[in-house]
């Protein structure tokens, strides 16, 4: 059958092209996809091309599917996962297999599997490793960003710490403890605000910081400082391009002599050292957002690594279990990461998102890959609205919800948008 997909071929060379699908196998499933959100993890990758660690070598030849946060249908079972899993049941998928110590993974390895897609074939490892999740809600875009919300899931649960005098590793944020997220505003920061006041383990004291006083006045509007006092968490949002010594004026904010878990959203060198210069005595550093630079480094003081105990962890991605954790508190509604999203376009819209994702201003930008249309900011439904009654139906849709992306919206779009 065929389908319609954005392939990568090589650096910058991403294209949008309509070609033939091979038949499934016993063990492989063939799958029509419905929603792929675009992760700057992509973007990293057609920058970088075949030297990105998880794309092949071959990719001018046998070019590669884009797109890993993706959702839809089963279509067909192959004989050996017959049983396991049923034509018409939704499903996402945890990219991240670690397939026999390899990092293969949809959306940058695969010539047939990627969420920027119609449909596609998966293979049998994704399977093998149950990565092929079982998803029950009304709307497809929470399964896409269960994927990035997995990531978040999974940074939380990889910091640690060590009660002095043992070598006992206690996993995850300290419970009752200090907490900053600094360039916090952007997508995946929000998403982490919304897990550390909701999640299971809850810092008192939540700092998050950025330099945009825009995405900062958006983040205390979603995550009003009342509500999470409601939470039992001391919420603080703060500007740091407006302080004379951000350094001293964090710490002092954290009450005591610095934070017991800091995340890094933003691989900026200065934020590195920010962040280690404020960790408290066995505070834990993570190192979340991934750089292009293979050469990037900051400096650390390993005075205090020796001293105070410091720790430094860098997570990419989330593992099956993470996104497991992820789908579960959507659906019990802890958590709620429509309020990532600040675009929407169709699958024709992917390669130039793609390629130029740093350069456009909000948060995530979620793709209907059968849909054609523009990738359009939520903010700009009511203008666009005024000649299309299409985006004044969806500026009307989402104006009801605080101009946040919802169920009523995807299934309007869905039924509305002009098909690829």
């Amino acid at each position: 059958m065929k389908t319609t997909a954005v392939r990568m071929y090589g650096k910058d060379d991403l294209r949008f092209e309509e070609f033939e699908l091979p038949d499934i196998k016993e063990d492989e499933i063939l799958a029509h996809i419905i929603s792929d959100s675009i992760c700057m993890s992509s973007y990293k990758a057609a920058k970088q091309g075949s030297e990105h660690k998880r794309v092949p070598e071959n990719i001018a030849d046998e070019p590669v599917m884009i797109g890993h946060e993706f959702c839809g249908q089963i279509v067909k079972v192959g004989s050996k996962w017959s049983g396991k899993y049923n034509e018409g049941e939704k499903f996402t998928i945890q990219p991240a297999l670690n397939y026999k110590g390899t990092l293969d993974a949809p959306g940058y390895s695969y010539r047939w599997v990627g969420g920027a897609a119609t449909d596609i074939v998966i293979p049998n490892e994704v399977m093998e490793m149950d990565c092929l999740l079982p998803y029950d809600q009304e709307a497809y875009y929470y399964g896409s960003l269960s994927e990035p919300m997995s990531c978040i899931v999974g940074a939380f649960r990889a910091s640690y710490h060590v009660p002095q005098g043992t070598y006992e590793h206690q996993m995850g944020l300290r419970p009752n403890g200090t907490m900053a997220i600094l360039a916090g505003a952007g997508p995946m920061g929000l998403g982490a605000v919304d897990l550390a006041l909701h999640g299971d383990v809850k810092p008192r004291k939540l700092v998050v910081t950025d330099i945009d006083a825009i995405r900062l006045t958006r983040a205390e509007e979603l995550f009003p400082i009342a509500e999470a006092k409601k939470e039992g968490v001391e919420l603080v949002y703060i500007n740091t391009a407006k302080l004379d010594d951000p350094i001293a004026s964090l710490k002092a904010e954290s009450g005591t002599e610095g934070f017991d878990d800091v995340f890094v959203m933003a691989p900026v060198a200065p934020v590195v050292e920010q962040a280690d210069r404020i960790l408290a005595k066995d505070g834990c550093m993570n190192f979340f957002a991934g750089p292009t630079n293979t050469e990037f480094s900051a400096m650390v003081n390993f005075y205090d690594i020796h001293y105070e105990f410091h720790h430094i962890v860098g997570t990419s991605g989330g593992n099956t279990e993470d996104m497991k954790i992820s789908l579960e508190m959507m659906k019990e509604r802890r958590i709620d990461p429509s309020m990532m999203i600040t675009h929407v376009g169709g699958l024709n819209s992917v390669p130039e998102t793609t390629l130029t994702l740093p350069k456009i201003p909000g948060g995530k930008k979620l793709i209907y890959t059968n849909v054609n249309l523009p990738l359009t900011a939520i903010e700009d439904f009511a203008e666009k609205g005024k000649s299309d009654p299409f985006w004044a139906k969806l500026a009307d849709i989402t104006k009801r919800n605080h101009c946040i992306w919802n169920a009523e919206a995807e299934a309007y779009l869905l039924a509305n948008a002009p098909g690829i």
